[in-house]
């Protein structure tokens, strides 16, 4: 551990559920200059301790929380934390990342990463300290929602603790384990989510109801404090300037341009843009101006992009902002336009510990099914678009797995399994997961990204902020090549650990020197910039490697919905736009060959031992 940076506490800790004990594992050096931290931290523990044969909701599983070398740092908002899990809804790796203060808790533990192992025998809570972890019966908490079971935990660890208190916790769906359910950390600061992929579910499966971080005193050591401090110092002007929107609005500031571009998914995406009085009703700026009721801030960010609102009409007092993101699956997807009624479906997602975009285009897929003559009022009375207060309904529902619920429950890909096989033409997502709120049609970086996420529809591995600056949004050359190289920004970020919004606007799109200058400063190694965009690549084919070995990444899965592949976005500024199945074969054969993997799309054993995987791959 004496050769780590100080900026590393050095340490793993490995929590077995069903044994009540931990243990301590030391980070080797050359781990920390591979993987750098969060995001590849945790996709090595999925490698190398989940079975390729487990299942997501069996014991073998693991949910791994993991921060980088530059929390606790004075490089911006390096506020995130990564949980790394199998995925109950793509079978294969997924990370979710959240913001709040848990993080820089977690951090100042020594623990890089706290990975949970098997199941408790009863709901229960884990408490860690700097010393160890404790494994908590906690029957009391069953059923709380998710800002209740952190107040409660938190309460209850308080009683045993020396340090303050940091909680994450899931909600009703995560003990129903419905398979998009979420965590959420409510801090003083800020809430943060782990939206995607399912982290409550799995640990709800464990019977964990939530995990306590008490602070310890490991505080991270830059080995040139005062030039990081430079640059971040310089940086400071241009991310505040680019980030003005996000300062004003948060994400929800996204709707109204998005919708202009005629790239905003409506009705389960059959349409792509909403008449403009439509998205003004759901609109950042009104949000804004009748709703917001105060800033709040990740820890170590001077941005402050998360807002509070309150709801008169429905009782809501103090609320998270719904995300741009969230606004797509539960408005315009659903076609629901009634702002008030959104928030309280949105509030409910958030206190009853759902992902917002899963849920939301669930229902949307649902409603075209219904509308199609697949699902009928039989079904559930729900369905209609347009239905804002059976949108509320099924929040609830869904949660508690009651009626029609317990259908939404497994998914928009396991519902239509059910039906008839013309469902599947309505669905929209890849691999298992919901698209999120970035067009596949309409953008081209986002048909190849997608097709060959790691975490299936998720748009943080292709990021679609370049192409809507006008970079590879419509044309197919070079751009599987960006998207590559956009998923090796995305993982070095997640592993460093740095909220995406910062990053961007302050330090680079893609992998520059800055990133570069950043972590030698932090770790005093000397890595070029190809070897910092190196780190990235390899822990996105480390990820890939463990979707290989599970059976679900391959040519065949490589794919997208059918509305993409078939159908050409019917009206709108981007009329006429989408990806014909022989236009995605060109790109996965240039993805392919510039990543260096066979046709298949599986990583060579060449490409894994230049990446220096080789053992991994063994």
């Amino acid at each position: 551990m004496s050769d780590l940076p100080p900026v590393y506490g050095g340490r793993i800790l490995h929590v077995h559920l069903d044994e009540g004990e931990s243990e301590i594992e030391e980070i080797a050096p050359e781990d920390a200059r591979r993987f750098l931290g969060g995001n590849g931290f945790a996709a090595k523990a999925v490698h190398d301790h989940v079975p390729a044969d487990a299942g997501p909701f069996d014991p073998e599983n693991v949910v791994a929380f993991a921060v980088g070398p530059m929390n606790g740092t004075p490089f911006q908002s390096t506020s995130r934390g990564v949980v790394g899990f199998v995925s109950p809804q793509t079978n294969g790796f997924f990370d979710s990342t959240f913001g709040g203060t848990f993080p820089r808790a977690q951090k100042t533990t020594g623990f890089e990463m706290v990975v949970l192992h098997g199941a408790a025998a009863d709901l229960s809570y884990v408490h860690v300290d700097e010393d160890g972890a404790r494994v908590e019966s906690a029957p009391d908490t069953a059923g709380l929602d998710t800002y209740e079971a952190c107040a409660e935990v938190e309460s209850l660890a308080a009683d045993d603790a020396d340090n303050d208190v940091h909680v994450i916790a899931t909600g009703p769906a995560g003990e129903n384990q419905v398979r998009f359910a979420c965590l959420l950390h409510d801090s003083e600061m800020r809430e943060g989510v782990a939206g995607r992929g399912g982290a409550g579910a799995v640990l709800g499966s464990k019977n964990v109801k939530a995990v306590a971080i008490e602070e310890g005193e490991f505080d991270p050591d830059p080995a040139a404090d005062g030039d990081l401090r430079d640059l971040v110092g310089e940086r400071m002007g241009p991310l505040m300037a680019e980030t003005e929107m996000l300062q004003n609005y948060g994400t929800s500031g996204l709707v109204n341009p998005i919708n202009e571009m005629g790239k905003l998914g409506r009705r389960n995406n059959r349409v792509e843009q909403a008449p403009d009085e439509k998205a003004e009703a759901i609109s950042g700026e009104r949000l804004r101006a009748e709703y917001v009721t105060e800033d709040t801030t990740c820890a170590n960010c001077a941005v402050a992009c998360g807002k509070h609102v309150a709801v008169e009409s429905e009782g809501i007092t103090e609320a998270k902002i719904p995300e741009f993101e969230s606004l797509f699956g539960t408005a315009t997807m659903t076609d629901v336009f009634d702002i008030e009624r959104v928030m309280k479906a949105n509030d409910l997602c958030d206190r009853l510990g759902m992902d917002t975009i899963s849920w939301g285009v669930s229902v949307a897929f649902a409603r075209e099914c219904y509308d199609e003559g697949l699902l009928t009022d039989d079904d559930s009375p729900h369905l209609a678009f347009g239905d804002a207060d059976g949108l509320v309904e099924l929040a609830r529902r869904t949660a508690h797995r009651e009626g029609f619920g317990d259908r939404l429950a497994e998914g928009s890909f396991r519902l239509a399994s059910d039906l008839a096989d013309e469902a599947e033409r309505y669905l929209h997502g890849v691999k298992g997961l919901e698209f999120a709120a970035h067009s596949p049609r309409g953008l081209k970086g986002m048909s190849i990204g997608y097709a060959t996420a790691t975490r299936g529809g998720s748009h943080h591995d292709t990021r679609p902020t370049l192409q809507y600056e006008g970079e590879h949004s419509e044309t197919t050359e070079g751009t599987p090549a960006f998207a590559a190289r956009t998923q090796h920004f995305t993982a070095l970020g997640d592993s460093l650990t740095q909220c995406r919004f910062v990053s961007e606007a302050g330090w680079g799109k893609r992998v520059t020197d800055r990133y570069r200058d950043a972590i030698n400063a932090a770790t005093g190694w000397d890595l070029s910039t190809d070897e910092v965009e190196r780190i990235g690549e390899r822990v996105y084919n480390l990820e890939r490697l463990i979707n290989v070995e599970r059976g679900v990444a391959s040519r065949e899965t490589d794919t997208l919905s059918h509305r993409v592949l078939h159908e050409p976005i019917p009206e709108g500024p981007a009329e006429g736009m989408y990806c014909p199945p022989e236009e995605l074969d060109r790109m996965l054969d240039e993805y392919y060959d510039f990543r260096g993997w066979d046709d298949d799309g599986v990583p060579t054993a060449e490409r894994l031992a230049d990446l220096d995987l080789g053992a991994l791959a063994e």
